[in-house]
């Protein structure tokens, strides 16, 4: 893979929480390509079934469990005494019900794996991305779910919504010194197609929640969003290139969804 022109710069340490998914194995590619210091944050079976390169630092957490993110990083700060970049992309849509089949404790496990996973990461990786010599950057995962009615999607449409609201505070709360983002995806073809990496999807599986022949009609693109469609827009938001660019929304979905 040949360098991308618009990533952070030489020797940047990035931490990428998920990733072994779809999108995360796209960004950990990107990022090495690029000559940068990678870190992985993910679950042991993600880990297990897609191991990451040698090079790259791997810790094994819940990323909806406190104590074991906050281990995650107390290791990472043994190795490294300041990140560049922090990317949040759990997320995963298990029991596909409406608002009135579905029960508490699945709704509170779909919004927990988009929200707490990015919640929890973001306060233990601040101090590290204050430490940088320069200006720090987030880059969550959102969705253009969280912009639209979809029935079905009710717990994961609200954690997505909230993490565009979240990005906007961790934006003003921590300006200057760290930039703090999101990208909001339409279809990708990656395993959360299936199930999620972690739930038994498959790269290239048959999709479960969505029609891609009529979804595909909707996007004037033309095809179906690749891992690398949304990677490297996440590394142009780490780099300084994207210097002046913070609390926002970064919608990739071949204009499917057009605001």
């Amino acid at each position: 893979m040949l360098p991308y022109r618009f990533a952070p710069s030489e020797n940047s340490r990035i931490v990428v929480v998920g990733g072994c998914g779809g999108i995360g194995r796209a960004v950990v590619k990107l990022a090495l390509a690029n000559q940068l210091q990678v870190a992985i944050i993910d679950l042991p079976q993600t880990i297990e079934a897609f191991p990451p390169p040698e090079s790259v630092l791997v810790f094994q957490a819940d990323a909806t469990k406190e104590d074991q993110v906050k281990s995650a990083f107390e290791q990472i700060a043994s190795h490294w005494k300041a990140i560049e970049g922090l990317v949040n992309l759990a997320g995963f849509l298990t029991a596909f019900e409406t608002v009135e089949q579905i029960n508490l404790t699945d709704w509170q496990y779909i919004f927990d794996g988009s929200l707490l996973t990015t919640l929890l990461p973001c306060k233990y990786a601040i101090p590290l991305l204050r430490n940088s010599k320069g200006t720090a950057a987030i880059v969550n995962m959102t969705s253009g779910i969280a912009y639209i009615g979809r029935a079905r999607y009710g717990p994961y449409a609200a954690a997505k919504s909230a993490v565009v609201s979240l990005t906007k505070t961790l934006a003003v709360e921590n300006a200057p010194k760290i930039r703090v983002n999101a990208v909001a995806p339409g279809a990708v073809n990656t395993p959360f197609l299936s199930g999620g990496a972690a739930h038994g999807g498959v790269q290239g599986g048959s999709a479960k929640r969505i029609n891609i022949e009529e979804y595909l009609k909707l996007v004037p693109l033309g095809y179906l969003a690749e891992p690398e469609d949304i990677a490297e827009p996440i590394l142009f938001l780490l780099s300084q290139s994207a210097r002046y660019i913070t609390g926002q929304v970064l919608h990739i979905n071949g204009g499917a969804l057009m605001l």
